[in-house]
């Protein structure tokens, strides 16, 4: 279910997977087919992670990448979940195939 509130979404971002929604920040967003597969590919891993691992794993992911690049944006778009989301974000068929824990992939 996708929900729009610019107060949910963090600054800087378009959206955001907080199973089982999808937050947008702007309406207009909704049409943005790419968008919208990223984030369900997030709802993906955090189901097969079954919800709170995954956020656990990904803010502690976040946090050796930060130390790693010492760059915010570095360290977000080097997150494994965010790496097979942005690879893949392209391929609306993408959830059909994938693979179960397919991010681990991208570590």
């Amino acid at each position: 279910m996708v929900i729009i509130s610019k107060y949910i979404v963090p600054k800087g971002y378009t959206g955001i997977a907080l199973f089982p929604f999808v937050f947008l920040k702007e309406k207009y967003l909704i049409s943005d087919a790419t968008l919208i597969n990223h984030e369900k590919i997030h709802l993906r891993q955090q189901l097969e992670l079954l919800i709170l691992p995954f956020y656990l794993f990904y803010f502690l992911e976040f946090a050796l990448r930060l130390i790693q690049y010492k760059d915010w944006s570095i360290a977000y778009r080097n997150i494994s979940f965010e790496r097979e989301a942005y690879k893949n974000e392209n391929d609306l068929d993408y959830l059909k195939s994938r693979s179960f824990w397919a991010f681990l992939k991208h570590l």
